[in-house]
């Protein structure tokens, strides 16, 4: 084991130690509509926001398969948690395909937390040395422990044409609305931020082709590291549905001895058979999800190592098997739900909080699992993906 794989290591063995804390801190996480301080601490003290950032700045580099492992574990242990986490290492390593001198500034101290979104809400004006930047942007997982913001435009031209382009901007030169009230995913502070007049210098402002198309520093300057933005976002959000199904499970069967069935005979819940039915299906459904999530997670590290940018086919198969790995979450979690009895509604109880986020955060846009089996379908059926989020 190399040097740098035993503090990846170290990694997972710290945030699988602290799965406990984030749980408890649930109730909390709801009640400030964020995770808790506590829960960053723990993270930033297990270097889970260096699993990113490149290694001649700090960081660990990590592969994506043990990204994905970091983040199932931290969504296991707080589902929330888990999305917000996912959200900033996404946000670190999408500021790796930035030109050097922005990725000294990004990762001046090899940890970091960078929010943001690809909706491109926002309107760059070009004005001498670079842009002033006007909107706003909704969905801002984690803005508010974050360090940077990762904000999309467009860029109006003399010649009447645009441009979609992305910037890196400080977290504190933006406004954050008070907005985020929801009855899923509470947790992740996902608030609506704004800016109004902000400079931003031109260097940290990159057009689609640098980012999507894979043109950037992760492509040519980090070798293996290349896997493709919109793939990366979706194979490493997987992996949150995985955690908190994983979370759901741990915490519906750590309940079972000694409780009994509500208005029946049954003083044993676990000895009867449609429990055990769906424990069973629940359980084998995640291990399902896992073992497909290995082999797109491993599809991807491998074009990544030979330099090669995922093609349209690899990125729909990544979009398709991470829709149907999340499908049998989501439906893994449903299918303990249907058995957890009423006083698993109590917030209290952490079972129904893994329940109604896996709920929630399968409405995201992006991870929708009709829309990405829709997309998978297509190129199955030898047709146009019929999409630029590729």
């Amino acid at each position: 084991m190399t040097e740098s794989d035993a503090a990846t290591a170290a990694v997972l063995d710290a945030v699988t130690a602290v799965i406990p804390r984030l749980r408890e801190n649930g109730v909390q996480a709801e009640d400030r509509r964020m995770i808790p301080d506590e829960n960053i601490e723990l993270l930033e003290k297990a270097g889970v926001f260096r699993l990113s950032v490149p290694r001649r700045f700090g960081g660990l580099e990590a592969s994506l398969a043990d990204q994905f492992t970091a983040v199932t574990e931290t969504a296991r242990g707080c589902s929330a948690t888990g999305w917000v986490a996912s959200a900033w290492i996404q946000g670190a390593w999408i500021a790796s395909l930035y030109p050097d001198e922005v990725q000294k500034e990004i990762f001046s101290t090899g940890s970091v937390r960078v929010s943001g979104g690809l909706a491109p809400t926002g309107a760059f004006t070009p004005t001498d040395g670079g842009y002033t930047l006007n909107g706003s942007w909704g969905f801002n997982t984690g803005c508010k422990g974050a360090d940077w913001n990762l904000v999309a435009g467009v860029v109006a031209h003399p010649d009447g044409t645009t441009e979609q382009v992305y910037a890196l901007v400080p977290m504190d030169q933006f406004l954050v609305a008070d907005d985020w009230r929801v009855s899923a995913a509470i947790g992740t502070g996902s608030f609506t931020t704004s800016a109004r007049d902000v400079f931003v210098p031109a260097r940290r402002v990159a057009g689609v082709e640098q980012l999507v198309a894979g043109t950037g520093e992760a492509r040519s300057g980090a070798a293996g590291r290349g896997y493709g933005l919109i793939t990366f976002v979706v194979a490493l959000s997987v992996a949150v549905f995985v955690g908190a199904a994983k979370g759901a499970y741990d915490t519906f069967t750590e309940r079972l001895p000694g409780k009994a069935i509500a208005y029946t005979n049954w003083t044993e819940q676990r000895e009867h058979p449609l429990t055990q039915i769906k424990v069973a299906t629940a359980a084998n459904r995640i291990t399902a999800a896992e073992v497909l999530s290995v082999s797109y997670v491993r599809l991807l590290q491998d074009r990544a190592d030979a330099g090669l940018h995922p093609s349209v086919e690899d990125s729909v198969t990544v979009r398709g098997q991470g829709g149907f790995a999340t499908q049998l979450v989501k439906e893994a979690v449903e299918a303990l739900h249907e058995v957890s009895g009423a006083s698993s509604l109590s917030r209290e109880q952490h079972f129904q909080r893994f329940y109604r986020d896996v709920e929630g955060l399968t409405r995201h846009g992006m991870m929708t699992p009709n829309t990405n089996l829709e997309l998978h379908g297509r190129l199955l059926l030898g047709l146009d993906p019929d999409t630029h989020f590729l």
